[in-house]
């Protein structure tokens, strides 16, 4: 058996623990009531990043749901990554609907069934027990930081404005999320995105003739940019 192999085996029984007890908090975004219970979500990750060994990990503040982050700098001329999650959950109603009870979480089968399980606080978790990992075995091959938010299930408002007030502290070489899809149930996938520019330029508000106009009236397209 592998040495992860080993370590997974030997700790899935608290790993489990740990991943219920973030699925029984109610982190609904999307209701006020569920204030307490969002403060409650971070909290607990900022506890098991720490655990995990991070160097910091704290709560933070935005125009909306608090944001936690935290970090292992290794080396400040290694590569970094950035790994994404949401620890807010979709509303559960109409609850009578649910087999289970949607924050208790259940295995039926080879699958955990509850809200949270799946979207995303599963993902977010296992990256955090990976980070764990090689913390422990000392084979981080890079600088990490966690991000972790509470208002992508409503669209995320506040989080733009959160990310340009700290971008230096974010600058990563890649980010990795893993709120995506598979192929199918037993073939790993990995979803690759791409950074898109909407570009803005300003020129004449009409057509004009290159032979009367060209070389007096410059294209924008053509201009060079800083």
């Amino acid at each position: 058996m592998t040495p992860i192999k080993n370590h997974i085996d030997a700790n899935w029984d608290r790993f489990l623990e740990e991943l219920y007890g973030l699925i029984r908090i109610p982190s609904i975004s999307s209701e006020s009531a569920h204030k307490p219970d969002m403060q409650r979500a971070t909290e607990y990750w900022k506890e098991q990043l720490l655990k995990a060994e991070a160097d910091k990990a704290e709560v933070m503040p935005t125009e909306g749901n608090l944001v936690v982050y935290g970090e292992k700098i290794i080396d400040v001329k290694a590569k970094t990554v950035l790994v994404y999650g949401h620890y807010d959950v979709m509303p559960v109603d109409p609850v009578e609907l649910w087999k289970t009870p949607p924050f208790e979480p259940r295995i039926i089968g080879d699958r955990l069934y509850a809200r949270g399980a799946n979207d995303d606080k599963g993902q977010s978790f296992m990256h955090a027990k990976a980070f764990e990992y090689m913390v422990k075995e000392n084979c981080l091959p890079c600088n990490v930081k966690f991000m972790l938010e509470g208002e992508e299930e409503i669209g995320s408002p506040s989080l733009g404005k959160w990310c340009a007030d700290h971008k230096e502290m974010l600058k990563a070489d890649v980010i990795l999320v893993s709120d995506t899809s598979m192929i199918a149930p037993e073939i790993p996938s990995i979803t690759v995105g791409l950074s898109y520019v909407e570009v803005s330029v300003t020129g004449p508000n009409k057509d004009l003739n290159s032979g009367i106009f060209g070389g007096t009236v410059a294209n924008p397209a053509n201009i060079p940019t800083n």
